[in-house]
């Protein structure tokens, strides 16, 4: 089966397509330095001949463009996957997006249009909404500083996920039917929001203040976490931090 992972040279596109690989796919890691690029759609339709899969791993770090982004290089993979006979499109989202719609976050707000416009399009998918990384404790506690040099946090739930089971769980999405709808994954732990950083970033005070945002969202209790049906990992917070040193 041949397989595009687009943002394959990324944290999880690179696992995605190392897994894919070593189970005997046709697998491409696209991306801008491979010369494809959803943006400009470059050599898009030439990477996506003959593919049965594609997964969407692609992201920015320009936030201030997000809804730019998402939305133009869905666009283009969608007209492209359907010339192609595509028939099972993988795009990886964030658990809780379509709860926020009208927040303040640029990025939430442009993953809820990416998802739209794919749940509109033509080509069989499925979603895959994932909580936060344990890789994005660092900047989860950074941009949570405030002027005093600590950070400020709710005890809003969050259920981290190391990269490697999303990136393990993608596949297993990818190579399985498409499900028209969104799958919900997270790790094994569930903690407040204070409670998390504490444990990941133990050389950084964190103050616990109810009133604090996240990301330009004013959190409820289970905003961050699946309320329903999820397919939990088994790698816990120790067993990751482990695993790093």
């Amino acid at each position: 089966m041949k397989v595009v992972v687009l943002g394959g040279s990324g944290l999880v596109g690179s696992q995605v397509v190392g897994i894919l690989g070593g189970q005997g796919h046709e697998v491409l890691a696209a991306s801008p330095s491979t010369g494809v690029n959803t943006l400009t759609g470059e050599g898009v339709e030439a990477a996506l001949a003959g593919a049965e899969v594609v997964v969407d791993v692609t992201n920015t770090a320009d936030f201030s463009q997000a809804r730019a982004f998402f939305t133009t290089s869905t666009v283009t993979l969608l007209k492209a996957a359907e010339a192609a006979g595509v028939k099972h499109l993988v795009a990886l989202s964030i658990v809780g997006v379509d709860t926020v719609p009208d927040s303040d976050s640029g990025y939430l707000q442009a993953k809820v249009a990416q998802e739209q416009l794919i749940e509109a399009g033509a080509v069989p998918y499925t979603i895959v909404r994932a909580t936060q990384f344990f890789e994005f404790a660092q900047g989860i506690a950074g941009m949570s500083t405030g002027e005093d040099g600590k950070a400020h946090l709710s005890t809003a739930y969050i259920q981290p996920i190391a990269a490697s089971e999303v990136a393990r769980i993608v596949a297993e999405v990818a190579v399985g039917q498409p499900r028209q709808g969104h799958v919900d994954i997270a790790g094994p732990q569930r903690f407040g929001l204070d409670e998390y950083i504490r444990l990941a970033v133990p050389e950084i005070e964190v103050v616990t203040d109810e009133s604090a945002g996240y990301a330009g969202v004013q959190l409820q209790p289970t905003t961050l976490v699946p309320v329903g049906e999820a397919v939990l990992s088994e790698v816990t917070l120790a067993a990751w931090q482990e695993a790093q040193r």
